[in-house]
């Protein structure tokens, strides 16, 4: 248990928490485990959970529609990513915000290591302590900020390149 507290307290760090506040972090969460291949997440479910990420690798995919040559429409995982433990220090974010269903699966890459926050800890945190929660929500605010700008990108590198092909 002192080695997932370390991990959390890096994790923390990553988001520009110190250590006690990483403690009452601790103290209003739960450590959850992940083995290589488990689904922690599930597209369109109902979820109120944010995750930490501690230690291991993930991939996030969505499911498509496709036309099917002769056979119709038929549905397709895409991978939309891959993240690790150390690099992105957050996923799942979108739930303690909205009661949207989940925009898409993450299935653990190797064994993965998670803080779980659900909406209700989060919610007694904007209560207990107002400033932790408004620095925890700043730095996820800014994570999605981010997130969203590079969809931005990615839509017009696509339009422009289907417009140059139907151009043709």
């Amino acid at each position: 248990m002192r080695k997932d507290a370390d991990k959390l307290k890096k994790a923390c760090a990553a988001l520009g928490l110190d250590d006690v506040e990483s403690a009452e972090l601790a103290a209003i969460g739960s450590y959850e485990r992940f083995r290589t291949g488990d689904t922690i997440m599930r597209e369109g479910e109902s979820s109120d959970t944010m995750y930490l990420f501690l230690e291991g690798t993930v991939d996030v995919t969505k499911e498509l529609t496709l036309k099917i040559a002769g056979r119709g429409f038929g549905h397709a995982e895409k991978s939309m990513t891959r993240l690790s433990a150390g690099i992105v220090p957050v996923f799942g974010e979108m739930s303690l915000f909205g009661d949207e269903p989940r925009s898409a699966t993450v299935n653990a890459v190797n064994d993965c290591v998670l803080f779980a926050l659900t909406r209700h800890a989060y919610e007694g945190l904007c209560e207990s302590n107002s400033r932790l929660a408004l620095s925890l929500t700043k730095k996820i605010a800014a994570m999605l900020s981010a997130r969203v700008r590079k969809g931005n990108e990615d839509v017009l590198k696509l339009t422009t390149a289907l417009s140059i092909a139907l151009s043709r």
